[in-house]
């Protein structure tokens, strides 16, 4: 039975939903006024401000009659994961939109990026609102760790959407990269899921040890990558004269965009070891 819950829209985080909704809809339809763009970086935003603007919408939706209490999930761990992973989302596409789309007289696109941040700034303040304070009893996607491990995903899909297979077909250390990245992103991701899922409790292992082991095991792997993609990158690879023209895509740029996400996703994978390590080992169970 349907029950109508109104308190849900009247809540801080329920009116900033509301307000995510109206206007990741409002950019989604200033940039397709514009019309359509044959590249993936129009996709990549379009599909951004989309993928919001609905999800936001059905969560509204499920919490506004109830439903949310019904579906056999953790419904605070998938809207504080889903918060996280907007909020970089919309990062990247209020950055890379106007880099490649906007210009000093485009009116349309300036009025999409700049309600595109303020997006940006309604998801953060969404995450801050949802995510576990000291001494809280929470899921675990709303602790820091959790949100770590929405980052560390979200970071290697800017990864594999700037990676090219002529990039690293020819190369065994390229292909070896590539290799941590899928796996590191197939393991963070099931973590999510399982956690979302409500299937951690299942798990014939514990969890925080075998989390704490993958953890400092893609930290290894991302050091190897960090090392090895830039010297199979740019070692007798200098910048072609043609990426300095307006070019929309460029495949040695899109290799500098690689080495910098690497780079951060082991920074990532190092803070979320060592707040792994903090919990297992030195932070004892009331």
């Amino acid at each position: 039975m349907v029950t109508l819950n109104t308190q849900s829209l009247t809540v801080p985080v329920g009116i900033i939903r509301l307000l995510e909704f109206v206007l990741t809809l409002i950019t989604f339809s200033l940039v397709a006024s514009v019309g359509h763009i044959n590249s993936s970086f129009w996709a990549w935003c379009m599909f951004t401000w989309c993928f919001c603007c609905f999800v936001t919408l059905l969560i509204i939706i499920l919490e506004l009659t109830s439903l949310n209490t019904k579906v056999p999930i953790s419904w605070d761990d998938f809207t504080t994961a889903f918060a996280m992973l907007s909020t970089l989302m919309l990062l990247a596409a209020s950055v890379i939109y106007p880099k490649f789309f906007a210009c000093s007289t485009c009116a349309t696109q300036i009025a999409a990026t700049v309600i595109s941040c303020v997006c940006f700034i309604l998801y953060a303040a969404e995450v801050g609102l949802t995510r576990a304070k000291p001494g809280e009893i929470s899921g675990f996607l709303s602790t820091v760790p959790g949100l770590l491990k929405v980052l560390e995903v979200f970071v290697a899909c800017i990864i594999f959407i700037s990676l090219d297979s002529r990039l690293y077909s020819q190369k065994a250390g390229m292909q070896w990269c590539v290799a941590v990245y899928s796996i590191c992103f197939i393991v963070s991701l099931l973590i999510i899921l399982l956690t979302i899922g409500r299937l951690l409790a299942r798990c014939p292992f514990p969890f925080d040890k075998c989390l704490t082991g993958f953890n400092v095991l893609a930290v290894l792997m991302y050091i190897t990558a960090v090392v090895i993609w830039p010297i199979y990158s740019f070692e007798g690879n200098p910048r072609s004269k043609f990426c300095f023209s307006n070019q929309i895509y460029c495949i040695w740029d899109s290799l500098v965009v690689v080495s910098c996400m690497t780079c951060i996703n082991l920074i990532v994978y190092i803070v979320d070891t060592v707040y792994s390590v903090r919990l297992v080992f030195f932070v004892s169970p009331a």
